[in-house]
């Protein structure tokens, strides 16, 4: 190896000193820096082994910087590319559910803050939290409940 190059291993710390990245992820990022057929596989398992790599830290990362921005429908798409198991992305979704409409409010009140006056309005608002992944049924609530809290 030519001095200053980092050998594979070195690669996958440095991308793991950053943030949490999944197995998937460290497989996709560093293939094309393996030397030698199932180099990879063996330093991921021992990185695995040695706790370096844990989908759900990385599902609890995702979480936390996302959450207070997506909803729970982009934040599913965000862990399943990741390549993490199903079972924990589903568990992962449904504790957002509970917060879900307390989460599309405040997203809603950062952005816009102020009821829709017409129709092209109401469409431009419902866009924005859908396109942050806040389903339907979430986003009319907020809308309407907007009404009926500055009516009381």
């Amino acid at each position: 190896m030519p001095p200053g190059q980092l050998s594979l291993k070195g690669r996958a710390l440095r991308l793991l000193s950053g943030r949490e990245h999944s197995r998937a992820e460290l497989e996709r990022k560093l293939a094309a820096h393996e030397e030698e057929p199932g180099q990879l596989a063996r330093i991921l398992d021992d990185l695995q082994a040695k706790g370096f790599i844990s989908e759900q830290r990385v599902v609890e990362s995702v979480l936390h910087r996302r959450a207070a921005k997506l909803g729970a429908g982009r934040i599913r798409q965000e862990l399943q590319a990741k390549g993490l198991d199903g079972e924990l992305v589903a568990e992962a979704v449904q504790k957002l559910r509970g917060s879900e409409l307390a989460r599309a409010r405040e997203v809603w009140l950062r952005r816009f803050g102020v009821l829709p006056q017409d129709a092209a309005q109401r469409g431009k608002q419902a866009r924005f939290l859908a396109a942050r992944g806040f389903d339907g049924d979430v986003v009319r609530r907020v809308l309407a409940s907007r009404a009926d809290e500055d009516e009381t």
